[in-house]
């Protein structure tokens, strides 16, 4: 599988090629990943490889116990590649994390950046949502500003349910620490948590209502037309009155 990154690097994930195993698709031995340049054939790097000692005399790697689990694969893709400020982000949060949890990985998505923010750097998230707001404010359309709304504002998969989610986590994390502080900092994180879900609350009718503004305005109806009025009969000039 060859994975294409910001920098114009790639990885190539896949099962051993040899020696060659009569294991079926979907079930390999364990899994190689190498991150290559296509101008600079000096960066050869082996991210991950938990495929088993091919020499009864070499020591193991520490990856070789994981064998075929896509999870470890996952991670240490991760942790490199935000090492690195290389992980993409996915376009919208359907489609799953970098690599999928499946047999096999999947590839992972670029994010589709603005010349303005597609540039190597450690804040790949910040950046991904720059790059929206550039999408948004460079739209002439409301109804592609309300799709963007819909990535912000969707109760199960948009980015407030997702900070939601994250600042829940970090929280969770807090307390492991079993300290006084990493308790009063989890109840300081749950409660941006929920206020992050109340404002997705306040907003869930701003995307209908950015779309709504796409539609021209019916045209007015014309007034009926009042009746007229029917002119009086011209009277007589008065007769002159008669002296006696």
């Amino acid at each position: 599988m060859h994975v294409s990154l910001p920098d114009g690097s790639y990885l190539i994930i896949g099962p051993p090629q040899e020696p060659s195993s009569n294991r079926p698709p979907g079930d390999p031995e364990g899994w190689i990943v190498t991150r290559q340049h296509p101008d600079d054939h000096a960066l050869f790097e082996v991210i991950y490889d938990s495929t088993p000692v091919a020499d009864a005399g070499a020591p193991e790697r520490p990856e070789a116990r994981n064998g075929a689990s896509a999870k470890h694969v996952v991670k240490a893709i991760d942790q490199r590649l935000t090492q690195l400020g290389l992980l993409p982000v996915p376009r919208s949060s359907t489609e799953g994390p970098l690599v999928s949890t499946a047999s096999q990985p999947r590839a992972p998505q670029s994010p589709d950046l603005s010349p303005s923010t597609a540039r190597t750097s450690a804040y790949v998230y910040g950046d991904a949502l720059l790059a929206l707001t550039d999408r948004l404010n460079g739209t002439e359309s409301h109804a592609d500003a309300a799709a963007m709304l819909h990535q912000i504002l969707d109760p199960t998969d948009g980015l407030l349910e997702r900070l939601g989610e994250f600042f829940e986590a970090a929280g969770e994390k807090a307390k492991e620490a079993e300290q006084d502080d990493g308790f009063d900092l989890s109840y300081d994180l749950a409660d941006a948590a929920a206020e992050i879900r109340n404002l997705g609350e306040v907003l869930h009718v701003a995307e209908d209502r950015m779309r709504a503004l796409n539609t021209a305005p019916p045209a007015p109806r014309p007034s009926a037309a009042l009746p007229r009025t029917a002119r009086l009969p011209a009277l007589p000039p008065a007769q002159p009155r008669q002296r006696r």
